[in-house]
């Protein structure tokens, strides 16, 4: 009996230890309130806020959060913070709210949010917790009449090249991965309880068509296409001079290897002749010798980076034309 009792228990062990893949995020319809309120009230500058909820199966329940302050750049950031959110989890912690940290949320600007930064704080979060998502807001984008709200996790690929910090050109086709397989959007499945659910069951009456209903109509997004366009010129430039970094490169490791070449054809008649001599040839490798050197190949991390940010423009301004398209011709039919 006590044989059966222990090899159940290491059995569940170890499918604990197996963790399932997370497929959805659920998000609770207040805690979205929350994350609006908070970004539309600061916009258009940047904030960021914690998560909380709990961890289940292939499920990330997100049941609450709380904002971080905005701090002056003089103040001790990290200290503050980090004080801030323990106090706010031990006040949530004292009227039985889940205070389990699960990722966080901060809001973009046009989607301008795959930066190194974002990836810093990604690693920052794995090392405490296993699995984590960052909840992405863009007031700007849901001004357009789109809930700009996506969850983002890093790949299990890119986090160990992160952490090795080997970005060649050699380990990522190793590794098949580019830049699309940076990121991983997690779908969100918005969850309410049965009483709210009834509440807005009854705030849905039959009313008439009226002027916020119009406006929905309005074809005025040349200015958010324009700063996407704006936006997006700015990295292809950035990426022009990623592409030239990687050109300077190349030709210095050719420039190197001919004279490497050079060098070797030079020491092998050098041996020649010493070996006719009867001396005894000399090396052909001399470490000390600059030209073999090796040339540190460029990080690949900023140029991925910069062409995602580049993909996300461009299905926005596409998106933003479709929209713009499908209201030319309603309008058109009502007319």
């Amino acid at each position: 009996m006590a044989n059966t009792m222990a090899r159940s228990f290491l059995q569940v062990a170890a499918t604990e230890e197996v963790a399932s893949p997370l497929r959805v995020v659920q998000i609770e319809g207040l805690v979205i309130l929350k994350i609006i309120k908070h970004c539309k009230e600061f916009s258009p500058a940047l904030v960021t806020g914690q998560l909380l909820g709990l961890d289940v199966g292939s499920v990330l329940e997100v049941t609450n959060c709380f904002p971080f302050p905005i701090r002056e750049e003089d103040e001790e950031i990290e200290a503050d913070g980090a004080n801030y959110q323990l106090e706010m989890m031990r006040c949530l912690r004292e009227v039985n709210v889940d205070n389990n940290t699960v990722g966080w949320y901060q809001s973009t600007l046009l989607g301008s949010f795959q930066t190194v930064e974002l990836i810093e704080t990604f690693m920052n979060y794995q090392e405490n917790i296993r699995r984590c998502v960052c909840i992405i807001y863009d007031p700007s984008r849901s001004n357009q009449g789109v809930l700009a709200l996506k969850a983002l996790k890093l790949s299990d690929s890119f986090m160990e090249l992160y952490r090795n910090n080997n970005f060649t050109g050699e380990k990522l086709r190793e590794k098949n991965l580019s830049w699309v397989d940076i990121f991983e959007e997690i779908p969100i499945k918005v969850s309410n309880s049965a009483l709210i659910s009834a509440f807005m069951t009854e705030l849905e009456a039959d009313t008439p068509v009226t002027q916020c209903d119009y406006d929905r109509l309005q074809l005025s997004t040349g200015p958010y296409m324009e700063r996407n366009l704006e936006f997006l010129i700015e990295c292809m430039d950035d990426l022009s001079m990623e592409q030239q970094k990687f050109q300077f490169y190349y030709r210095n490791l050719s420039r190197q290897q001919a004279q490497q070449q050079a060098w070797l054809q030079k020491r092998r008649v050098e041996n020649m002749a010493r070996k006719t001599a009867g001396e005894d040839p000399l090396p052909e490798e001399d470490p000390t010798n600059p030209i073999f050197k090796t040339i540190p190949e460029p990080s690949r991390l900023d140029s991925f980076l910069i062409t995602n940010q580049i993909s996300n423009y461009c299905n926005q301004i596409n998106g933003g034309c479709w929209t713009e398209l499908q209201q030319i011709v309603l309008d058109e039919g009502i007319a």
